[in-house]
């Protein structure tokens, strides 16, 4: 299959420069039109950026899902009209007018790249370092998929992930953590150029950055390749090439750039970072550049005709690897029909027909559950669903019996060893799923989505189908203390926009957690585990765990309206049970038990179903769950009360420290005799 790569090196010509220049007067007239932006990367790149993407990228600009494209991640997200330029010159649906309406309400052309909103964005990016961490999972997927798949002379899934990195996501930690855990790995299709314009926001990045780049990768066991003049296309080229050799090291190639390029007065200084360059300016950098066109968002007709051969030479790649499927498919058919529901992302048929059952009155904890669920059900998906943990496994019960760890020597290995690297473990999560054709699992303890916050929350905004599986889940884990013992980790990640919480009640429940998790397509579920064991519910008296998929459902009732409704979450629906059955024996009462595993689920559900849940007229109520009270009010409203715990924890047993704060069936019970006064 001819590739771009292939293209011999090649000294820059007239169309080279007035390229280059379209791009960066592309991004001066963006930012300037809308008053903000970031125009100084994109000037100061785009020469790096123009020979990757004229020279080696393999993309096809009219089908930019193309299962076989290189990748390619923009880690500084604020250089974005970088991105958009290319995208819009190289024929992706990216019209002028998007161009013109840069960070503008509707457009598709935000501040910062935003995946499912722009043909051709492969990830959202912007916090720094997280794009970095994306590539990394990009890598490990078409790794994972290589080996999965190819043949010897069939090499179905073959191609690179490209990106462009700053001093700024090299700062990073989420950056160290991925660079870490991608030269363990030998990513050698993981090419980045560095642009290091030796400026941030402050000023010169030796305010705070003096370190030797190069030398700290070289040490991470990456390929180092170095370019000291950011214009020189030949070299940049070269070094391209050179990465491309090299297939045992992720490689990082070190361009010397001056930010804000080709301006008189700001380049090279902070000023061209983060701000447009006033009209003056744009007007003296454009004479500098010997840029003779006047109106904004000129584009000459010569530059269209270069860059959207791109169109041509796409549609080729892509028709020829097609040829090579359709080859494949006769050789391979069961195989090939395997590829095709990995790269849908559907999970195959069956996977749900034999999961575990549980004992009831056993006493299991939820990781446990989790734990045995996922050795009946990741077999039944075929290696389309992958995980690991951030050397938690044995705590988290993320393994699976019999599945090999993923390492450079084993390539088809399914199960990935993140090393205690939470934030990068999340960050290339997510990118393994923008990549496609894998599902993956994630595990640490909850009180560390303090450690991967952001990545989790780019993942709901991406929209990303990643499983968050946390244990540890409370005060109940005992001994290790405050430190561990999450509180307020609930609240905050049900405050996250379209990120799904579940926190199950018993070993039914989690079971119906993997399902709903697994079943979801858009955005992250976070499935929250305990350490101590619970007890089953009989599910012969209490209704079906399927209850679940409704966020709340009625576990029990008595006849007649309710006088009192308990509702709790994972560990502390036992107690709402037991308090039920002495308040029905000592009060006489009415009461109703309401299992209530997700607050997302549930407000998803119609609104005549949540007053069938909880009716509105039923005001006496009791909520409990070992973490912040924080948005219980919604449900329990102003006579009702939580038992929560809205301090840090203790260093004692878990039973001490559950019982020492309230989370006790007679805490309930008075607690429900107060609200009823």
């Amino acid at each position: 299959m001819t590739s771009p790569s292939s293209v011999e090196t090649v000294d820059p010509t007239d169309i080279d420069r007035k390229t280059i220049d379209t791009i960066r007067c592309l991004a001066i007239d963006a930012v300037e039109r809308a008053d903000s932006g970031h125009p100084g990367m994109p000037m100061g790149a785009a020469p790096m950026a123009y020979v990757l993407w004229n020279r080696h990228l393999k993309h096809n600009p009219t089908n930019p899902g193309w299962p076989d494209r290189d990748r390619f991640i923009l880690s500084p997200g604020h250089g974005s009209m970088l991105l958009y330029a290319l995208l819009h010159l190289t024929g992706y649906d990216l019209p002028m007018e998007e161009l013109k309406n840069f960070r503008q309400w509707g457009s598709k052309t935000p501040g910062h790249p935003e995946n499912h909103l722009t043909p051709g964005v492969e990830v959202t990016t912007g916090p720094l370092g997280q794009g970095f961490a994306n590539g990394v999972g990009m890598a490990l997927a078409e790794r994972y998929l290589a080996a999965q798949f190819n043949t010897n002379d069939l090499p179905l899934v073959d191609h690179h992930t490209y990106g462009i990195v700053s001093d700024g996501d090299l700062m990073e930690g989420v950056a160290s953590e991925a660079a870490s855990l991608a030269g363990h790995q030998g990513l050698g299709k993981l090419i980045y150029l560095y642009d290091d314009n030796e400026i941030s926001i402050d000023g010169d990045t030796d305010l705070a950055f003096t370190e030797d780049v190069g030398a700290r990768f070289e040490a991470y066991d990456w390929h180092v390749e170095r370019v000291g003049d950011g214009t020189d296309l030949a070299a940049i080229d070269e070094a391209i090439q050179s990465a491309q050799v090299e297939t045992d090291r992720p490689s990082l190639i070190v361009v010397s750039t001056h930010i804000g390029h080709g301006s008189p007065n700001k380049q090279g200084t902070a000023v061209a970072h983060g701000a447009p360059l006033g009209s003056d300016e744009v007007e003296r950098t454009k004479r500098n550049l010997g840029w003779s066109h006047d109106e904004p968002f000129h584009v000459p007709d010569e530059v269209y005709d270069h860059m959207r051969t791109a169109r041509e030479d796409g549609a080729e790649q892509e028709r020829q690897w097609n040829q090579l499927k359709s080859t494949y498919a006769d050789r391979y058919p069961e195989r090939a029909d395997r590829f095709e529901r990995f790269m849908n992302d559907e999970l195959p048929d069956g996977w749900e027909e034999d999961l575990p059952s549980f004992e009831p009155g056993a006493s299991v904890s939820t990781r446990d559950a989790s734990g045995d669920t996922l050795d009946a059900m990741a077999p039944a998906t075929d290696g389309y669903l992958v995980g690991g943990s951030a050397d938690l496994t044995g705590s988290n019960r993320t393994d699976v019996e019999g599945r090999s760890p993923h390492q450079k020597d084993r390539p088809d290995g399914a199960y990935f060893h993140f090393g205690v690297r939470e934030h990068a473990m999340a960050g290339a999560a997510n990118g393994m799923t923008l990549h496609g054709g894998v599902r993956p699992y994630i595990g640490t303890f909850l009180i560390f989505t303090d450690y991967l916050r952001p990545s989790l929350r780019l993942a709901g905004l991406s929209e990303l189908p990643v499983t968050f599986v946390m244990t540890h889940d409370s005060i109940g884990l005992g001994e290790d203390g405050p430190t561990h013992q999450p509180v307020e980790h609930l609240s905050m990640l049900r405050s996250t926009p379209n990120v799904t919480v579940i926190r199950p009640a018993d070993g039914p429940e989690v079971v119906e957690s993997w399902r709903a998790a697994l079943r979801r397509k858009e955005g992250p579920t976070v499935l929250v585990f305990t350490r101590q064991g619970v007890p089953v519910l009989d599910r012969t008296q209490f209704s079906s765990a399927e209850g679940l998929h409704r966020g709340a459902y009625v576990l029990s009732d008595d006849d007649g309206t309710p006088d009192i409704i308990l509702m709790g979450t994972g560990s502390e629906v036992q107690h709402t049970v037991r308090a039920a059955e002495t308040l029905r024996q000592d009060d006489d009462l009415n009461v109703r038990v309401v299992s209530m595993p997700s607050w997302e689920l549930f407000e998803a559900q119609s609104e005549s179903y949540r007053r069938e849940v909880l009716p509105p007229d039923v005001t006496a109520r009791v909520a409990v769950e070992a973490g912040a009270t924080l948005g219980w009010e919604r449900y329990v409203g102003n006579e009702g009360v939580t038992i929560g715990i809205d301090r840090f924890g203790a260093s004692a047993p878990g039973e001490t420290n559950m019982e020492k704060f309230g989370f006790t069936s007679e805490n309930v019970v008075r607690a429900a005799r107060q609200t009823l006064e």
